[in-house]
């Protein structure tokens, strides 16, 4: 056995094991890296290097500031605003509170950009309305974590800033473009299939569609939703980059939150910015420890030798979109949504463009991916976090998803296979 291929035994071997025995995933690729480094002879003070490395990076300034705009928001009191905003727009429908819980998903998820965030907040207040309503408690929950995906779509989210660096410096705004479309088509999807379960349990209608009320929660929920225009617009319109926009969008939520929503006192932002700094302490360690990964892994050729590995079964570019979707899809039962991104891009990304998928499209689809692998066995946080929230097991709450599975996965395919669904803002808007 040659020295590459040992040193690449004991990085991939030692980070599976450690996965498998539950270590904590920043843990597993650092201890991985080191292993493999050790195994090499090369000096630990590459170790530093790279950490340092992989956060000294512009465009990850951006990735603190959204994470502290969707917490200010999540805790000023927008939840009930924007399920109200929802109701007004579908809840006339049969299975109103599902429709409802989908369309306030796609809201919510244009400020917090984080499904957990979503399932825990809306969950809160959602799943116990519906549940008095008179529909299952395992549908509602359901319902709550599917939904909460359409947020890692949505812009802003910091997700597709972690995958824009690890991309090597994709346009974040043409990302974010490219989230609107896929992010509603997820939404219609989930809808179709809460519609058809709804006729079918004959759950409840709401009340009857009102423009007035529309027009009045509009109004009320304007001042959360402009946060996501200031983001979105500023970067694609040139007026700024994805992390002034990120900055002005804080100190935007922070007014908002205190002085408009009234939601959040001075105590309560003190509160707020210490769970950021926790989220945000997790997210960067996992960044700086994925850097030694990426470097192990491209000193040793693995993104070269996957893709001949991958091309090499098959010279069908349908074929090979499947296996990308499938590999993703696997890993995202055994990791959390930012490791993949961070050690599956620089190697799937460049088969994925060898058959002919734009970046950003290829972005989409890793995102939609691990999103679905956040609502799978056995590390699916979100089923976790909606399980918990709901207080229904989680056996019952996974055979309840299954239709929504589908529907997902339907999803995922017409991104994969028609580019425009992805591609189309961002090239209409150039």
């Amino acid at each position: 056995m040659s020295g590459d291929t040992f040193a690449i035994a004991v990085l991939l071997g030692s980070f599976f094991i450690m996965v498998f025995i539950r270590f904590p995933i920043a843990y597993a690729v650092a201890l991985s890296s080191i292993l493999c480094l050790l195994s090499q002879g090369l000096p630990l003070q590459t170790i530093c290097q790279q950490m340092v490395k992989g956060i000294s990076s512009f465009s990850l300034m951006a990735v603190p500031f959204f994470i502290t705009m969707g917490v200010l928001m999540g805790t000023g009191g927008i939840s009930e605003k924007l399920i109200a905003l929802a109701n007004a727009c579908v809840g006339w429908m049969r299975g109103g509170m599902a429709m409802v819980n989908i369309v306030a998903s796609y809201f919510f998820g244009g400020i917090s950009g984080s499904a957990s965030a979503d399932t825990a907040s809306l969950g809160s207040i959602l799943i116990p309305m519906m549940v008095d309503q008179g529909y299952d408690a395992d549908f509602s929950t359901a319902v709550t974590i599917t939904s909460s995906c359409e947020g890692l779509l949505v812009p802003p989210s910091h997700n597709m800033v972690i995958y824009a660096t690890s991309a090597g410096g994709i346009s974040v705004g043409s990302l974010f473009l490219a989230g609107y479309v896929p992010g509603a088509l997820l939404a219609a999807s989930l809808m179709i299939g809460s519609y058809i379960i709804s006729v079918k349990r004959n759950y409840p209608k709401g009340d009857k569609f009102s423009m007035k009320v529309l027009i009045k929660q509009l109004s009320i929920s304007f001042w959360a939703l402009a946060a996501v225009l200031i983001v979105v617009f500023g970067v694609v319109g040139g007026l700024f980059t994805a992390t002034e926009s990120a900055a002005i969008a804080v100190i935007y939520s922070l007014i908002v939150s205190v002085y408009i929503y009234k939601g959040l006192d001075w105590k309560g932002v003190w509160t707020s910015l210490t769970q950021c700094v926790e989220t945000l302490s997790i997210v960067l360690i996992l960044i700086s420890t994925s850097s030694i990964f990426g470097y192990c892994l491209t000193r040793l050729h693995v993104p070269d030798m996957a893709a001949s590995a991958i091309t090499g079964l098959t010279n069908n570019p349908i074929i090979l979109a499947l296996l990308l979707n499938l590999i993703l899809l696997v890993l995202g039962c055994i990791m959390d949504m930012a490791p993949i991104i961070l050690i599956a891009t620089p190697i799937l990304l460049p088969i994925a463009t060898s058959i002919g998928l734009d970046p950003i499209q290829f972005g989409i689809m890793m995102v939609l991916n691990c999103g679905i692998g956040l609502l799978t066995p056995p590390v699916g946080a979100v089923l976790f976090i909606g399980s918990a929230v709901a207080k229904e097991p989680m056996e019952k709450v996974v055979k309840a998803t299954l239709p929504f599975y589908v529907c997902m996965i339907i999803t995922l395919l017409l991104i994969t296979f028609v580019p425009a669904i992805s591609m189309g803002l961002p090239t209409l808007l150039g």
